[in-house]
């Protein structure tokens, strides 16, 4: 029978055991998947912080691309209402040019119609000098008063003569001036054309330009963009991954406590009574370690070189140092200590660890006093 109790003590000792193993084995494992799903967390949350900065600075360039771009195509349509007023001045230009130029013929015939008439006025007096002129309009003349008539005719036809060239001199004159106009103002458009045009030149390289510095910061911002929801589904990812451990550990500590619930509820004596007969006797007991009364009992043990010795502490008037005592729920010790608060029907029995002379407390149990 003893020995029956005895494999049941030891099988419920050896479940206790492991399943607190296998709690502290699964919490080690579970804290640390947890820390490193927590590491990568903070990284993905640093990632994509990060990437959200570069977004929204790519964001702010593309904006101030998109602004230039505004005041450049501003540029452009005014240039391109400078250029057609500038072409309308051209068209305007070229008309009045035309006009000149019509003007110019007109005189140029008007010219060589006086040419003409000076060239047969020129040869009719080579054929009659100024004096027989006069003479023949002397002999010629019906009377005095159609001789004065005639004289003033002539005369008037020398001065027509000296007008006609004065004329000539005069239009002359003006051809040479319109046709220096006309080349001023078509040096004047011809300057202000090759500006302009220069001008719309640089505008539209200015523009090719920002266009393609625009499309690249968009596909650096299409492409961060792809980044940062890579990084907030894995950020997601492990966030899914986190909470999974964590109900995976909430799962396991129900079962072990269930599982130790069980264990404890099972009908056995941790430390069964021995064979051997000895005197019996109940007492109250409590627990206390090296930490709490010193390296040495009163009967000289070093409890702290032999942490695990089973010993307790008595009041020799009562049961004698030295002997053997098994106590309930304890063991076998010997009682090899002694305490100012030990009178009477009291012990204190010795652990190594403070946590597990708590988890004794104070107890009333049953003790043989073996020799």
């Amino acid at each position: 029978m003893p020995t029956t109790k005895k494999r049941i003590i030891l099988v419920l000792l050896t479940m206790v055991l492991s399943v607190s193993g296998t709690m502290v084995t699964y919490a080690q494992t579970s804290s640390e998947a947890l820390r490193n799903a927590q590491q990568q967390l903070n990284q993905k949350a640093s990632i994509v912080e990060q990437k959200q900065q570069e977004q929204q600075s790519v964001n702010k360039e593309i904006e101030n691309i998109q602004k230039e771009l505004e005041s450049l195509y501003s540029d452009i349509t005014k240039n391109q209402e400078a250029m057609a007023k500038t072409q309308q001045k051209i068209d305007e230009t070229n008309q009045l040019i035309e006009e000149k130029k019509a003007e110019i013929v007109v005189l140029e015939d008007k010219m060589l119609a006086r040419q003409d008439i000076m060239k047969k006025r020129a040869m009719a007096m080579q054929q009659n000098s100024n004096v027989n002129m006069v003479i023949n309009l002397f002999f010629e003349s019906d009377s005095i008063s159609d001789f004065i008539q005639r004289a003033s005719a002539a005369s008037e036809l020398i001065d027509a003569d000296k007008d006609i060239l004065t004329a000539q001199k005069e239009d002359l004159k003006q051809i040479e001036k319109d046709k220096e106009e006309i080349d001023r103002q078509e040096q004047i458009l011809e300057k202000d054309q090759q500006a302009l045009a220069a001008q719309q030149a640089t505008l539209d390289q200015n523009m090719q330009k920002r266009q393609e510095t625009l499309k690249v910061m968009q596909d650096k911002y299409n492409q961060i963009a792809q980044q940062v929801a890579l990084a907030e589904k894995e950020k997601s990812g492990i966030e899914n991954q986190m909470k999974s451990i964590q109900a995976s550990i909430a799962r396991e500590q129900e079962a072990a406590k269930a599982r130790t619930a069980s264990v404890k509820s099972a009908p056995a004596q941790s430390s069964p009574a021995p064979a051997v007969a000895g005197k019996e006797m109940y007492v109250t007991s409590t627990a206390y370690t090296a930490q709490s009364s010193g390296r040495y009992t009163a009967a000289g043990y070093d409890i702290v070189a032999n942490p695990n010795i089973k010993l307790i502490a008595v009041d020799p008037s009562v049961i004698p140092l030295g002997s053997k005592v098994w106590v309930e729920g304890y063991g076998v010790a010997v009682a090899g200590d002694t305490g100012g608060a030990i009178h009477g029907h009291k012990i204190d029995v010795l652990f190594p660890t403070n946590g597990q002379a708590y988890a004794w407390g104070r107890k009333t149990v049953k003790i043989i006093i073996l020799q």
